[in-house]
C-alpha cells in the first residue's frame, strides 16, 4: 500500500485488494436422513466480489495487450535516492526499484475491469459460498528461477514469514483474519479464515501474497531474513531476474530466459524487453539532463515546471523524443501535507484548520505549477464514492448510527473542502486572518517577539519533513505563510536514509505524503486508518483513527453490495476530511510522459494502467532509426 518514492515509473501488480464475487452458489439438500444443507462448492479461473468476470475460462488474453507485441530491446528509466537492499519488504534501509517485482502471486490483476484477478500461479481456486476458506490450484509447470517446482509449501511458508518477520502493521491485521494456510497436496493449497469477521477480500488476500522460495531462504535462515536488508535477491518467480548493479548507480534485471509462465493467456502481449535498466540520480536536476543525453529513454514526469519548461531542447524540436499526455482512470491518490497527530500541537483540531488555511494552492499552482493541477477535496476524489453536499438517503442513516462518536453537525453540513484562496499572492489576507484566529481560540496567543506560546510558555513548532529536492519550492511558500502567523516553522530537507527511518518511526510534525485510494476499498483500510495498527502502520503517517473511522471500516468490509459500500465509504470520506489531518494538495489526473521515440503502446491503454514495464514493446525500426541519427547510442 506504501507507493515507492522516487520512482519515475510505478506499477502496483500486487498490491490492489481483489473484490468481487464469481457467481452464487445453491445449496443442496443431502438427503432425508441428513437434517442440515451443505454448501456448494464454486469453482473458477478467477475471482472478482459485486459482479462477473470479464474474462471466461480459457480467454485468449487481455483485451487490452496487443498479443503480436515484439520482444526484444530495453526499457531504461531513472530513479532519485539511493538503495542498499534487494529486500523490499526489511525494515532497515531502502530496496532497489523493482526488488518486489521478482515475486509472482497466485493471482494476477486486471487492468480494465475494477478489482478482478485471474489465475497466474494459481490455475484456479475453490471455495464456498460462505467463503469460510479457499482452495488454490497451482500450475504443475509454475517454476522458480533457478527452475525448481512452486509447490503449495512454498505458498504456506511465504504466507507465514510474511507473519514472522514482516511488517507489524500487515502481520497484525493478516493474523486475525487468516488463522490457518496448509498444503494439501503438492499442488494445492488451502486457506482458513476467522468465523467471526466479513468474509470480503480475504480471498483475494491470500491471491495477492508473493512467492518466496521455501528452500532458498531456509538455506540460510540467519542471513535470509525478510526483515533484514540483503543484496541478495532471492529466488522468485516472475518474468525478469537481478542482471547486475552498481550500488547507488544503477539496476539491470533481464528476461528470465527460461520463464515459465510466457505462453499463459494472461501473460500474452505483456513483458516485452530483454532487460529493464534503472538510473540513480542524487537529484532532480541531474536526471532531466540524463534524459536529454539519452542516457536512459523514458520518463514519467512528476515536475510541473520540467513538463512546461524543460522539454524545449533540440531532440523534442527534431522529433526523436515524443511528449504525450495520457487518461489516468485510476482514483487521485489522497496526496498532501500530513501532520503527525501524535505531536501535542496538533491536539487541538482548530491548530490544524489554521495550518491548513496557510496553503495557497491555486497561488502555488500558477505561480509554481503552471496551472497543471486541480484541487484535492476528497479521499475518493471524482468518483461515486466521494462525499458530496448534506448526508442524506442510506449515508445519513449510516452516520447517525454512529451516535456520540462523531460530531453532530456532520450530519447537516457538506463535507469539509478545501479552502479558497486568492491567486495573485503568497499568502491570502482573508485566511491568514482566519487562520490566526483560530490558533487564538486554541491557547496559542502571539508573544512580543512575534511567536505564538501556550499558557506553559512553549512555542508553537513546526517542523516540515523532506527529502525531495522538488519538493521545496512548494513547500517553502507554505513555510513562510505559517511563519507570517507567528509560527515558528521551519523546512528541513535530509537524505534519504535518515528521512526513510524518521518516517517509519514517525518522527516528524508534517511531511508530504499520499494516503492511496481504491474503487473498492476493503481490508487495507485497517492498516491506513485502523486503530490497532495506528500506532505503528507506515501505511498511516498521521496515525488518525478513531471509534466512528473503525466502525465505518467494520461496515466497509463486511459490505455485501455496491450500494452498501458506496454508502459507507462516503460516511467516512466525510469523517476523515472532518478531521483536517491533511492539508489537501492537488492531483493530476493523467500521466505526463516523455520517450525516446522507439516506444509503442496498446491504443487505447486499459484505464487503470499506465503499463510501461508490462504492456508497452521497443519498435525496433524506431530504435534503429535514432542509432543511425546518432540521438541514441
Amino acid at each position: 500500500m506504501i507507493p515507492v518514492r522516487h520512482a519515475t515509473i510505478g506499477l502496483s501488480y500486487y498490491f490492489c485488494r481483489i473484490l468481487a464475487v464469481l457467481g452464487l452458489a445453491m445449496l443442496t439438500v443431502l438427503g432425508a436422513s441428513a437434517a442440515f444443507a451443505q454448501e456448494e462448492v464454486i469453482k473458477s479461473h478467477g475471482f472478482s466480489e459485486f459482479g462477473n468476470l470479464k474474462y471466461p475460462e480459457g480467454f485468449a488474453h487481455f483485451d487490452y495487450v496487443n498479443p503480436q507485441a515484439p520482444k526484444g530491446g530495453e526499457l531504461s528509466y531513472a530513479a532519485q535516492g539511493t538503495f542498499d537492499s534487494f529486500n523490499p519488504y526489511t525494515r532497515q534501509g531502502r530496496a532497489g526499484l523493482r526488488s518486489g517485482e521478482q515475486y509472482e502471486s497466485l493471482l494476477v490483476p486486471s487492468y480494465d475491469e475494477p478489482a478482478s484477478y485471474y489465475g497466474l500461479v494459481a490455475e484456479s481456486l475453490e471455495y464456498p459460498e460462505s467463503q469460510d476458506w479457499v482452495i488454490f490450484n497451482l500450475r504443475p509447470e509454475a517454476r522458480f528461477s533457478d527452475g525448481t517446482p512452486i509447490t503449495a509449501d512454498d505458498v504456506v511458508f511465504s504466507h507465514e514469514i510474511l507473519l514472522d518477520q514482516g511488517l507489524q502493521s500487515y502481520a497484525e491485521a493478516v493474523r486475525k483474519r487468516i488463522p490457518k494456510a496448509e498444503a494439501l497436496g503438492p499442488h494445492r493449497v488451502k486457506f482458513y479464515f476467522a468465523s467471526d469477521i466479513p468474509r470480503r477480500a480475504l480471498i483475494t488476500q491470500v491471491g495477492g501474497t508473493p512467492i518466496f522460495s521455501k528452500a532458498w531462504f531456509e538455506a540460510d535462515p540467519e542471513n535470509r531474513r525478510l526483515d533484514k536488508p540483503r543484496m541478495q535477491p532471492g529466488i522468485g518467480s516472475a518474468p525478469y531476474i537481478l542482471d547486475v548493479y552498481d550500488i547507488n548507480r544503477r539496476i539491470v534485471y533481464k528476461r528470465n530466459p527460461d520463464y515459465w509462465g510466457n505462453d499463459l493467456n494472461v501473460n500474452v502481449g505483456r513483458h516485452n524487453y530483454d532487460s529493464i535498466r534503472i538510473e540513480y540520480f542524487s537529484d532532480s536536476i541531474a536526471a532531466m539532463e540524463a534524459f536529454k543525453a539519452a542516457e536512459y529513454t523514458f520518463r514519467q514526469e512528476n515536475n510541473s515546471k520540467s513538463w512546461a519548461t524543460a522539454y524545449d531542447f533540440p531532440a523534442v524540436q527534431q522529433g526523436h523524443v515524443a511528449k504525450k499526455e495520457l487518461a489516468d482512470g485510476n482514483v487521485p491518490n489522497a496526496a498532501g501535507f500530513i501532520m503527525n497527530m501524535d505531536r501535542p500541537q496538533f491536539q487541538d483540531p482548530q491548530v490544524r484548520e489554521a495550518v491548513q488555511l496557510a496553503f495557497n494552492f491555486e497561488w502555488t499552482n500558477e505561480s509554481l505549477q503552471y496551472g497543471l493541477f486541480q484541487q484535492r477535496h476528497s479521499f475518493w476524489e471524482g468518483t461515486p464514492l466521494e462525499a458530496r453536499g448534506v448526508p442524506e438517503g442510506r449515508e445519513l442513516e449510516i452516520l447517525q448510527a454512529l451516535g456520540d462518536k462523531i460530531d453532530p453537525a456532520i450530519l447537516t453540513s457538506e463535507p469539509v473542502s478545501a479552502h479558497a484562496s486568492a491567486a495573485d499572492r503568497q499568502n491570502d489576507r482573508r485566511n491568514m486572518r482566519r487562520a490566526m484566529k483560530l490558533l487564538d481560540q486554541a491557547g496559542w496567543p502571539v508573544g512580543k517577539d512575534g511567536l505564538r506560546r501556550n499558557d506553559k510558555g512553549q512555542t508553537l513548532r513546526i517542523e516540515f519533513l523532506s527529502d525531495d529536492p522538488v519538493l521545496d519550492r512548494i513547500a517553502v511558500p507554505f513555510v513562510d505563510n505559517l511563519r507570517a502567523m507567528g509560527i515558528d516553522a521551519r523546512y528541513n530537507r535530509i537524505d534519504d536514509a535518515q528521512y526513510t527511518l524518521r518516517r517509519r518511526e514517525r518522527d516528524f510534525d508534517i511531511i508530504s505524503g499520499v494516503y492511496q485510494s481504491s474503487l473498492q476499498p476493503s481490508t487495507g483500510l485497517y492498516q491506513q486508518f485502523g486503530t490497532e495498527a495506528a500506532a505503528f502502520s507506515v501505511f498511516n503517517p498521521s496515525g488518525v483513527h478513531g471509534p466512528a473511522i473503525e466502525a465505518l471500516i467494520d461496515n466497509i468490509v463486511a459490505a455485501t453490495d455496491g450500494e452498501e459500500l458506496t454508502a459507507n465509504v462516503r460516511a467516512l470520506d466525510r469523517i476523515l476530511r472532518d478531521r483536517r489531518f491533511m492539508v489537501p494538495t492537488w492531483y493530476l489526473g493523467k500521466y505526463l510522459v516523455a520517450y525516446w521515440d522507439m516506444y509503442e503502446q496498446p491504443d487505447p491503454l486499459p484505464p487503470y494502467a499506465l503499463g510501461v514495464e508490462d504492456l508497452w514493446w521497443i519498435d525496433a525500426e524506431k530504435a534503429a532509426a535514432l542509432r543511425a541519427a546518432g540521438a541514441v547510442r
